[in-house]
């Protein structure tokens, strides 16, 4: 009965993906934390002197970069990528290779400040994993062609919690009438498990308290949740809560659909606006959103939201009623290592911009990273 329970929780992790990113939509707040920066005594003025102030923003894109069986490739350098931003090639500042199991070094701050006169400025302090977040979200629903998919994906839960390692944190959402935080970031596979089950009921989870560093639950606004009437309001909610903690963020999407209140004519303009919303605090929070379709169908109306919101974001888009197993695979060694791509923004009008990250000439492989950002 427990394996059986367990099996249906995983499945229900499944949510579709959005359509891309609306042209001339409202600017993304930046996806790294604001520098911290220590009191500076004020330099006193000469007569006749001035000062000088530059500013200098840079852009930060968590890429996945994989070969045609879906393995990561580890060993790029900067010269092996090439990023355009609204069609123009822009250099990287820097990129660095993160594996599971290790953690984020600081990356480079959203702005430096140069002073003609003044002490050097004070690296900030920041608090950074110590290793990979995995969100779980589950998309609930009882609809036979999607219920079948969960309890499908289900029966290898365990896989996918095997290839765990000891400083990954796993945290589980669920969503069916609004969305529900079912379990805190833990490495408590037990826990896990347990939250998976609970996905499976749609009765109203008990609050949970904030746990140590990361922490969901921290900034997690609870009654938003409860009046989040769209899978849209619920990713956009979970980026929020996700902001605050510095890094890159892979999210698992078991679900069916987005859109879902206009059906088969498309989003309403409410779900347009909540779905623009959610992809400015995605792109915030750093997160890349790798969806398993639980549908059980070769095809259906809502996937190419699916499809388009992990693009968007930087992660995969995999059918699951065929092949699961193979389905899960693929996602798990993608996100068992990350590029962080740093670049300084380029001079363009404030606004949303295009970015593309592919390989070099000679290179052969597959990149998932964002394809977007705003100013």
């Amino acid at each position: 009965m427990a394996a059986a329970l367990f099996i249906a929780s995983v499945a229900l992790l499944a949510q579709e993906n959005l359509p891309p990113l609306p042209q001339g939509a409202r600017a993304l707040p930046s996806a790294l934390p604001k520098a911290q920066t220590a009191p500076r005594r004020p330099v006193p003025e000469r007569p006749g002197a001035f000062r000088e102030e530059a500013r200098v923003d840079r852009v930060v894109i968590d890429a996945h970069v994989t070969d045609d069986d879906g393995e990561p490739i580890r060993d790029l350098t900067a010269a092996d990528f090439v990023v355009k931003v609204d069609g123009k090639r822009v250099a990287l500042e820097s990129i660095e290779w993160i594996s599971a199991g290790n953690p984020e070094e600081a990356s480079p701050r959203a702005g430096e400040v140069v002073f003609t006169e003044a002490p050097t400025l004070a690296e900030p302090v920041l608090a950074y994993p110590q290793g990979r977040l995995i969100i779980l979200f589950y998309q609930t629903d009882y609809d036979p062609l999607r219920l079948t998919g969960f309890l499908r994906m289900g029966m290898y839960a365990d896989r996918f919690l095997e290839t765990l390692v000891p400083t990954d944190r796993v945290a589980v959402v669920s969503f069916d009438s609004h969305l529900k935080l079912r379990q805190d970031f833990t490495d408590n596979k037990e826990k896990i498990r347990t939250a998976m089950i609970a996905c499976l009921r749609t009765a109203e989870p008990d609050r949970i308290e904030p746990g140590p560093f990361p922490s969901l639950a921290r900034h997690f606004d609870y009654p938003a949740a409860f009046r989040a009437a769209t899978p849209e309001r619920g990713l956009d909610l979970v980026a929020r809560a996700l902001e605050p903690i510095p890094g890159g963020k892979s999210m698992l999407y078991f679900g069916w659909g987005l859109g879902t209140v206009g059906g088969l004519t498309g989003p309403v303009p409410s779900e347009k606006k909540e779905y623009a919303k959610a992809l400015r605090s995605l792109s915030a929070a750093r997160i890349n959103i790798f969806t398993l379709d639980v549908t059980d169908g070769d095809y259906h109306t809502l996937e190419y939201r699916l499809e388009a919101v992990s693009a968007a974001t930087g992660g995969t888009y995999q059918k699951t009623h065929l092949f699961p197993q193979a389905a899960l695979d693929r996602v798990t060694r993608a996100i068992s290592g990350r590029y962080v791509l740093v670049f300084v923004k380029p001079s363009l009008p404030r606004g949303g911009h295009d970015v593309e990250v592919k390989l070099a000439k000679g290179r052969k492989g597959r990149v998932s990273a964002r394809s977007y950002y705003q100013d």
